[in-house]
């Protein structure tokens, strides 16, 4: 993850957390324009993110539960006054972007595999959000009747010929999606930490919730493909994942969803 170190404290962070960070160095660490992060040298270390007021609540909830299961991040702070801010310890390690797994894709594709397998075997009593299946169809009608139909991200939309097609696919299969596993929602290999090839835990949670394994596992593989430069890694997959769980006409219908965003 990309790192660079600020001259000075920023003056829009508020004023709790600048007292917390005041003796640390400070770096710009953001990778999208909808969220600016900072990486703070202290101690392990700490991420504070920074979005649009009300935009970081869900994630703010979700890390904390994912936490609760020892498998995210700690939260110093969340704080929601013109802006949101959401202050969390680094975890042990490195992403899966990092040259020392991707020079070893084998092993990364059954660890990442593997790895998803157990959080969606995991216990989700208590999750904030118990029905992420709900809210992910209501995104994606919203989407497509807003005319939200970005190829850039998927430029041969998985084989759908024009949104329509792809519409007609999720209307007639949507159905078979269901809220059953503890899901991240944005499972690519930025958001999984490993530590030495151990698991150390996830970030990114803000699509997590009670949803339907296969959006995870659609994203698993396209991770794989994006970041691999290659689709040989997809049957592998699959199989460290393992088959019983995994339908592939139900991927079919995720594909279908995710052309509108």
């Amino acid at each position: 993850m990309k790192k660079t170190i600020l001259n000075k404290i920023p003056n829009e962070i508020p004023q709790d957390i600048q007292r917390f960070i005041s003796a640390s160095n400070i770096y710009d660490s953001s990778c999208s324009p909808s969220a600016k992060v900072y990486f703070i040298e202290k101690g392990n270390g700490y991420y504070l993110k920074c979005t649009g007021k009300g935009m970081l609540e869900k994630e703010a909830k979700m890390t904390e539960y994912f936490h609760s299961k020892r498998i995210g991040s700690e939260i110093l702070s969340y704080i929601s006054n013109d802006k949101d801010w959401l202050l969390t310890s680094a975890i042990a390690g490195e992403d899966c972007t990092h040259e020392k797994y991707l020079m070893n894709p084998k092993r990364l594709c059954d660890t990442i595999a593997y790895e998803l397998r157990k959080l969606h075997e995991t216990d989700c009593t208590g999750c904030p959000i118990p029905d992420r299946t709900a809210e992910y169809l209501a995104g994606v009608e919203k989407n497509y009747h807003t005319g939200n139909y970005d190829k850039s991200s998927f430029p041969n939309s998985f084989g759908y010929r024009s949104a329509k097609e792809a519409y007609d696919v999720l209307t007639a299969g949507k159905d078979a999606l269901q809220s059953k596993v503890l899901l991240h929602g944005d499972y690519c290999l930025p958001n999984i930490i490993l530590n030495n090839w151990e698991l150390s835990g996830f970030i990114d949670v803000d699509c997590s919730g009670v949803g339907d394994r296969h959006i995870d596992i659609f994203w698993g593989i396209w991770s794989l493909e994006f970041n691999l430069k290659t689709n040989q890694y997809r049957e592998r997959f699959l199989d460290a994942y393992g088959r019983d769980k995994a339908d592939e006409e139900i991927l079919k219908i995720v594909a279908a969803a995710e052309v509108f965003g």
